[in-house]
């Protein structure tokens, strides 16, 4: 099993990156998230899961451990594969999906594409009590920050994603550091 990779990036596009490791170029189906995360980076380390199926191994890379661990948790819940895992990281981060299970809110889980009402009340009835110690805190900063923008009159969805990207590349910023950052994303 490959459980890390750190190489150079020779390709890199949203949902895939290829990176160069020993002069082997290894693909990795990725969340589109992560592409913030890589892009203008020459090297980079990847956590992967590698997913094998009968006609297929397949390597799914991501920029953070929690955000491995937590595909790993999906991947687990019966009728959630590889591709709805990815599609619910890319939406949401992992604090974020925890949040959602923690608070049964099904609909917010079911505004990623891909994923239903029945799949959303799946997964919090099967992964409840079981992201937090994976995703770590959710909340707080990050939700005052989300409706902020919601109030200037950004769609939620935006405002989430964008709140994400800045607190993935970021770290644990202020809402007065990371509203400056989330309007300058948004604007261009």
């Amino acid at each position: 099993m490959i459980g890390r990779l750190t190489g150079r990036i020779v390709e890199l596009s949203p949902g895939e990156v290829v990176l160069d490791v020993g002069g082997v170029g290894y693909e990795l189906r990725v969340p589109v998230s992560a592409h913030a995360v890589l892009a203008g980076l020459q090297e980079a380390t990847v956590f992967v899961h590698t997913h094998v199926r009968e006609d297929q191994i397949a390597l799914f890379g991501f920029p953070t451990r929690p955000e491995r661990d937590t595909f790993r948790s999906l991947i687990a819940v019966a009728g959630v594969g590889p591709r709805t895992a990815l599609a619910l990281l890319s939406g949401l981060t992992p604090a974020d999906l925890a949040g959602a299970i923690e608070g049964e809110q099904w609909r917010r889980l079911a505004a990623v594409p891909g994923i239903g009402r029945r799949t959303a009340e799946r997964l919090i009835v099967e992964l409840k009590g079981k992201l937090g110690g994976i995703a770590g805190p959710s909340g707080g900063v990050r939700e005052d920050a989300v409706s902020a923008l919601i109030n200037l009159g950004y769609a939620a969805k935006d405002a989430e994603a964008a709140v994400a990207e800045v607190l993935r590349t970021g770290g644990e910023l202020g809402l007065d550091q990371i509203l400056p950052r989330v309007l300058k994303l948004l604007v261009r």
